[in-house]
């Protein structure tokens, strides 16, 4: 995904929310002289492991919360407004947590109280069934859905939503579904979208059994899983007023938006027509969810620790608690009960571009150069997050924990193995351009990096870039730059979200995300074998083999941070959990305390 996506976009909030902080809780251990993972404060393990769910945990209602009531108004605070509210233009995390209220597709994923999660039918029966070696996929709509105005959902709208991410105009959301359709290339010279009266041959309806099948190019194993994003939401087909649409959507969820002033707030009200029997995913409890944007990170912090007025109803909807509270916060107890955290989705990490530092001994001397603790230390230390080792995240299935350059042991970095590889490598003084994007953060850890690379024996040039235009810049593959800071989070939690859009070479284009340019067979290969084994538990395996052998063999990135985020909130709010998939408050759980 790109900068206007999910998971840039997270990177970029982190870095200029000054608060370094990654979804769901990760393991954390006992803390270890040389800065290991430890200490941060956050949960005592990672909890964000999915399930599919049968038929019966797609059946509603979602469970009550204990202690819970209905009534009253929950206040989110938040620096930015939301920069689409269409389903088929969201990807960005931020869009997704508020489109969680108004927003639903055929599956969905119900989230226990700690931090699990089970990939159930939403508007669909159950979580669809596969047939045809994972080319075809149907689901069967519930009874009794409705929009907000009353009028009946039907799968005619479900197949509007899917069929309107060909149009033009919808260039925002995730295109995983419309190449699995039409197959790969540029699908929107294949279909223009249902604008022009003709729909897609690849998705079958039957309106009388409420079945809406999907007949796909090339097999899809985890396409119900896809279908979870809100690009794949469902939209009326009487009710899509196309571009207008972003700024007036149809609600399906328990809220729908009754006032909207751009940069300022939006209140979201009950939904009178939502049925919570024919919604086992979410709750509904407050009257009202009001939201605030503006306040900065620090701002919010401030106004929380004083809880003062409607304060108290109101909590740190996507900007976390930052670096210069956040000892304040978790060693005071009574503020520290007022918070919760996890680790954000994916990893950050410094790219290296392989078709600039073409040989391998020289990334890896970069690997173990590169001074995550000292990194860390800016960002805010161990409550800040964990130390990445691996191009899989813990979200992901199958994640092993390698340490392929023993970066746990050796955090600081280890400038003489650096330098023992670039004499091996006759490339002692190599020149290395690194960029990063402005921002009072980064603008200390290039200190940081700078001086750990020319103990190492580089010659670094240190190359600040807009942040407005950063990734725009990186994505060229022409690019001038050995490595560059970025940050990935995945669509969902398998390893071929981080794999394939991050090393797959046929992805290689100016715009595109595999910022290191690998292009190598067996990795390419391996992508597309591991994509098409069935058991989730042989693939996650299979995803970690790849992870290591790619770190040991290709070294394509310095993993940096599994970062963490800690939010806060006012006294009168319950119900207040971390989100594992879109790291913000989990929305549609709060409730006001009586």
């Amino acid at each position: 995904m790109s900068l206007s996506r999910r998971n840039f976009v997270i990177a970029t909030s982190v870095a200029a929310g000054g608060s370094m902080v990654l979804s769901a809780c990760s393991s954390g251990s006992t803390a270890k002289k040389g800065g290991d993972n430890a200490g941060h404060g956050g949960a005592d393990k990672y909890t964000g492991s999915v399930v599919v769910g049968t038929k019966a945990d797609s059946t509603g209602p979602a469970p009550e919360i204990a202690g819970a009531k209905k009534g009253g108004t929950i206040r989110g605070i938040a620096p930015d407004d939301f920069s689409h509210l269409d389903p088929q233009r969201i990807y960005f995390s931020w869009n997704s947590a508020v489109g969680d209220l108004f927003i639903r597709g055929l599956t969905g994923y119900k989230i226990a109280a700690d931090g699990s999660m089970k990939l159930v039918g939403d508007l669909a029966t159950d979580a669809g069934t596969m047939s045809d070696g994972g080319k075809t996929w149907t689901f069967t709509l519930k009874d009794g859905l409705k929009w907000e105005d009353g009028k009946e959902l039907t799968v005619e709208d479900v197949r509007h939503g899917i069929e309107r991410g060909f149009a033009s105009f919808t260039t925002e959301g995730a295109g995983y579904v419309q190449n699995a359709l039409v197959g790969p290339g540029d699908y929107r010279s294949k279909y223009k979208g249902p604008y022009g009266g003709k729909h897609l041959d690849s998705v079958v309806i039957d309106a009388k059994a409420k079945t809406i099948v999907f007949k796909l190019a090339e097999p899809r194993l985890d396409l119900n899983f896809t279908l979870a994003m809100n690009s794949y939401a469902a939209v009326p087909v009487k009710g899509d007023t196309k571009e207008k649409y972003d700024k007036d959507p149809m609600s399906c969820g328990p809220y729908r938006i009754k006032a909207h002033s751009v940069d300022k707030s939006m209140t979201l009200v009950r939904n009178p027509h939502w049925d919570p029997n024919m919604d086992s995913i979410r709750n509904a409890y407050p009257d009202s969810i009001v939201y605030e944007f503006g306040p900065e990170s620090l701002q919010a912090t401030d106004r929380l620790i004083a809880n003062d007025g409607d304060d108290q109803y109101a909590v740190m909807a996507y900007s976390g608690v930052p670096a210069e509270r956040i000892q304040k916060v978790l060693t005071d107890p009574e503020l520290k009960k007022r918070t919760f955290n996890g680790l954000l989705t994916g990893i950050y990490y410094y790219a290296i571009n392989t078709k600039r530092i073409t040989d391998v001994k020289v990334r890896q001397a970069l690997i173990h150069a590169w001074p995550l603790e000292q990194i860390r230390k800016i960002y805010g230390g161990p409550s800040a997050g964990d130390y990445a080792t691996s191009i899989l995240s813990p979200d992901i299935l199958g994640y092993a924990k390698d340490d392929v350059y023993g970066k746990l042991k050796k955090p600081m970095g280890d400038p003489e193995a650096a330098k023992k590889l670039l004499k091996e490598a006759g490339k002692e003084g190599q020149k290395v351009v690194y960029a990063f994007p402005q921002s009072n953060t980064y603008d200390k850890t290039k200190v940081v990096i700078e001086n750990a690379l020319k103990a190492a024996g580089f010659d670094p040039v240190m190359k600040q870039l807009d942040s407005t235009s950063y990734y725009d810049q990186i994505q060229q593959i022409d690019n001038k730059f050995d490595v560059m800071w970025f940050g990935w989070s995945p669509d969902w939690p398998t390893g071929y979200t981080l794999m394939q859009p991050l090393f797959d070479g046929s992805t290689i284009a100016n715009g595109a995300n595999n910022i290191s340019q690998l292009n190598v067979d067996w990795v390419n290969e391996a992508i597309k074998k591991n994509n098409l084994i069935a058991d989730p538990t042989e693939a996650g395996k299979a995803w970690a083999a790849l992870d290591k052998r790619m770190m040991t063999e290709e070294a394509p990135i310095i993993p940096e941070t599994y970062q963490r985020r800690f939010y806060l909130h006012g006294e009168k709010v319950g119900g207040a959990m971390f989100h594992p998939l879109f790291s913000s408050a989990v929305f549609y759980k709060l409730f006001v305390k009586a």
